[in-house]
């Protein structure tokens, strides 16, 4: 394992070290990729034409065949001031396409008021996309799910009369056409279609449709084939697809959402149109509450080998960058945090090895790229487990190969055209020439990293926290004979709605024992709830993902005379999905009052006063003119109030790294920085673990002043607000594995017309790691041979500490570290070695002498030459390799 550390290098080329040795190692490297083959946009007056066609094997983009790397990058979920570093990381992953969303309800949030402004801004996304060289896939929807608030669809559509969802329903058709054409409109007008020389080679309508089209029936028939001709009357020169519909209209492509299309999708609907895959999930969206799940690296890989092993020509990975939900734009119990496990984390840092293998696939499958577009396919089965798929030209010289164990628990070997290939469990190999094994989905050659959140000095420096709360309304704004559903009575513009009714007890009504307390039973639809008690706080429940609804039961103290009950309900976002989305209920529904002497008192129809949100969100006191509306005072230590607002000050965290607030000892409620919100977090609902969902919540450097940050918290049911602090995401702590059978470094060849050749002498198997943003090493953790134990940042050692020493020897002779390396070098040595590396400079002559007596430099070891002034041994480390 190796850290870094912000060093500039002095040098004005990299270093590179190789060592060689017969067994496994750990080593580090920088390697920056560029693109598979780059995107070159036509221009409107270019003599070929332009846009975009298909046939049963792939796209033509103007004209040529082509193979799709695509990745999911949302531009609402990123700040704008992030698209590129976000659009070049990916390109660098091998990505040749990036596809988005349009998210309705931002861009028309009043009907007929729209903003195309900041991190909404569409149209600037899109051209971004293109400047960087880059294709775009653009899912209009308008429905989209995307676990996003009401599933993309404004909330004032809910509730224009007589409007049913998705299905052949006049108003939602018209509202729906409406939309989609201005869309396409500005794209038009943009010229940002590839027929127009722009990015956009695909168009979305609808989303997901059969989920739900047996709900509606023959209507659900009529209103899929409407959308697919309107879409078609569009004529934007590019294909439109419509995923998980098997029915898919005329030219419309029908395309594969899941983790295994090539098991799973039974193809196109129409034998002129080709295999695409719009979702490949990345990982698994998080809710608040549930388990915490991955995806391995290897399990993707396999799938889309497997996929283009079998027809396939695009995979869209959903998503390549989740990035963040801010404000109150997550789905019903969505977290903040989305699909931080993908190749991009929520804080943009490069996830290994997930990125680093499937840049490695990406170059394996354009090196097959003749014989996937032009070659005929076969398949052989050399067992039911194992398989070789087949794409040959023979009269063109061109064969790619794909060796498939079907295996998930032995590894097997398989023979192919005279030859024996080791195949690992679950696994397929890539052979561009059918002949030479560049890639095997199951082998990691790429580097690991592991993610870390440190304090931050400088913005927790000064960290003096104020507070104030909310009070307790005792009447409402509205009156009503039973609780008004929430939805309705909120209209999308809070999380919060209070309920609140009285009643008069005598002494008659209290119970007869002092020990004996009243019990409150309270139903309600979702999401969650507090509970107040002539002004007093006295608990909360809530509800799940999979069950919106619940009931509690609570002990209170009552009174004689008045009693005032007050009820703030919450939401977490509304439903993303499903059938009749327009008819979806939550708030209050019955309250119930138990163990009273004169028996149990219903209440659900005595009357409720209803108070719209929160008089801190009316007042605005996450704004520093809002807060000056507002009494504070000093803030508790420990668990505070219920119903708290805290604002502090804070300098913009040292360095580069991205900044998070560490939220995990507080309860619930909303962030916000210099006024704007980083969403929603809910520490206090708790997984198997019991640990929160997500305790470390994004704050977008482009957010932040050098000085005088405005952080303002609100916070539901008593959370510690000592315990907050500023942290720096990081993951300058990578790993490499690498085993004598693995596959070597797919760069290691390259096609040269119909030929793979070799770009290096002999490829083996090597392990390379980068360092990431020009940072050099700074410690080494750990290093070890043949069955090293743990996982990147938790690795333990093994049995063989004094190869250890040896590598770390030879390390010393080659690269000439700095004095600072050499301190971190110094732990992991045995007394004999650290002898040698701190005697006198003959004795590192001598060593090295006998080095390059032994041999250990025929390999090409390259020399190291500074070009920089100063002694040699001042260089730093930024590359280190190790061959298997």
């Amino acid at each position: 394992m190796f850290h870094f550390s912000d060093q500039i290098v002095p040098l004005k080329k990299k270093v590179t070290m190789v060592l060689v040795h017969p067994r496994n190692v750990f080593v580090l490297a920088i390697l920056f990729l560029s693109a598979i083959s780059p995107v070159v946009h036509a221009k409107e007056d270019d003599s070929k034409a332009l846009g975009v066609s298909y046939d049963s094997r792939s796209l033509l983009i103007n004209g040529k065949r082509e193979l799709i790397f695509s990745g999911s990058i949302h531009y609402p979920r990123a700040q704008a001031e992030d698209w590129e570093d976000l659009i070049q990381k990916a390109k660098r992953g091998g990505l040749n396409c990036i596809q988005t969303y349009v998210f309705w309800n931002i861009h028309e949030p009043v009907k007929g008021q729209f903003n195309f402004t900041g991190n909404r801004d569409l149209v600037s996304f899109i051209k971004k996309i293109g400047e960087l060289g880059m294709w775009a896939t653009l899912r209009i929807g308008p429905f989209i799910q995307a676990e996003w608030n009401h599933g993309g669809l404004p909330y004032w559509l809910k509730e224009e009369e007589g409007v049913i969802f998705r299905t052949d329903n006049p108003v939602f058709k018209q509202h729906m056409a409406q939309w989609v054409s201005k869309v396409v409109k500005m794209m038009k007008e943009n010229k940002l279609y590839t027929s127009q020389g722009g990015p956009i080679i695909l168009s979305q309508i609808e989303n997901e449709y059969d989920h739900i089209k047996a709900a509606f029936k023959a209507a659900g028939n009529r209103y899929i084939k409407w959308a697919g001709d309107f879409a078609l009357s569009l004529d934007t020169g590019v294909p439109w697809i419509m995923c998980k519909q098997k029915n898919a209209t005329g030219e419309v492509i029908n395309a594969c959402n899941g983790r295994h299309c090539a098991d799973t999708f039974k193809g196109p609907n129409a034998p002129t149109k080709p295999k695409l895959w719009t979702e490949n999930w990345t990982a698994q969206y998080r809710t608040f509450g549930d388990t915490p799940s991955t995806r391995p690296v290897e399990d993707m890989a396999y799938s889309v080998a497997h996929w283009f092993a079998k027809n396939g020509s695009h995979v869209n990975y959903y998503m390549y960058y989740g990035g963040t939900n801010y404000g109150r734009t997550a789905a019903a119990f969505v977290t903040t945090r989305y699909y931080d496990d993908a190749p991009l984390d929520e804080f943009g840092l490069v996830r290994e090895p997930k990125w680093g293998h499937l840049r490695d696939l990406h170059y394996a499958l354009a090196l097959s790229r003749k014989a996937l577009l032009w070659g005929r396919y076969r398949m052989e089965a050399h067992s039911n487990r194992l398989q070789a798929m087949i794409y040959e030209k023979p009269e063109d010289g061109i064969c790619a190969a794909f060796l498939k164990n079907n295996d998930s628990h032995i590894a097997r070997t398989i023979k192919f055209r005279g030859k024996d290939y080791f195949l690992p469990k679950k696994s397929v190999s890539i052979l561009p020439d059918c002949k030479t094994v560049v890639f095997n989905t199951n082998q990691i050659v790429s580097q690991h990293s592991a993610r870390f959140l440190t304090r931050s000095e400088v913005a927790n420096k000064n960290l003096k926290w104020q507070m104030t709360t909310e009070t307790v309304p005792t009447e409402g704004r509205t009156f009503h004979r039973k609780p008004v559903e929430q939805y309705a009575m909120v209209k999308d513009s809070s999380d919060y709605l209070w309920y609140t009714t009285s009643i008069e007890l005598d002494i008659l009504d209290m119970p007869m024992r002092k020990w004996l307390h009243p019990v409150l039973e309270v139903l309600a639809l979702g999401h969650s709830m507090l509970v107040f008690v002539n002004g007093q706080y006295v608990g909360t429940q809530h509800g799940v993902k999979r069950s919106y609804s619940y009931s509690f039961t609570l002990p209170i103290q009552l009174n004689e005379g008045t009693n005032t009950l007050s009820f703030l309900g919450t939401t977490v976002g509304m439903p993303d999905s499903g059938a009749y989305q327009e008819h979806r209920f939550t708030g209050l529904r019955n309250v119930l009052v138990k163990g009273l002497a004169t028996g149990d008192l219903d209440l659900s129809f005595n009357g409720f006063h209803h108070k719209i949100g929160l008089e801190g969100e009316e007042r605005e006191y996450y704004t520093e003119e809002g807060a000056k509306k507002a009494k504070w005072g000093p803030s508790n230590k420990g668990a505070g109030p219920a119903l708290a607002w805290y604002k502090t000050y804070f300098d913009a965290p040292e360095g580069n790294d991205p900044v998070a607030i560490y939220m995990e000892k507080m309860t619930k409620g909303m962030v916000w920085v210099n006024g704007l919100s980083i969403g929603r977090y809910w520490s206090s609902f708790l997984t198997e673990y019991d640990k929160p969902s997500q305790s470390e919540y994004h704050i977008p450097r482009s957010f932040l002043k050098p000085k005088n940050n405005f952080l303002v918290i609100f916070d539901e049911a008593g959370g510690s607000i000592d315990t907050v602090e500023i942290r720096l995401a990081n993951r300058d702590t990578i790993c490499s594995f690498v085993g004598d059978n693995y596959a070597p470094y797919v760069k290691s060849w390259k096609r040269d017309n119909k030929e793979i050749m070799e770009v290096v002498e002999d490829p083996k198997p090597k392990a390379r790691l980068e360092c990431p943003n020009r940072k050099v090493i700074t410690a080494v953790e750990h290093a070890g041979f043949g069955a090293p134990w743990g996982t990147c940042g938790l690795y333990k050692n093994d049995n063989c500490t004094m190869v250890v020493n040896k590598v770390i020897e030879e390390f010393y002779y080659l690269a000439s570290p700095t004095e600072t390396m050499l301190k971190a070098l110094l732990p992991l040595l045995d007394p004999v070695v650290k002898t040698t590396l701190l005697g006198e400079k003959k004795l590192q002559s001598s060593a090295r002498q006998n080095a390059l007596d032994e041999g250990r430099e025929s390999r090409s070891v390259p020399k190291f030459v500074s070009e920089a002034p100063g002694d040699p041994s001042e260089m730093f480390i930024q590359r280190l390799e190790y061959n298997a």
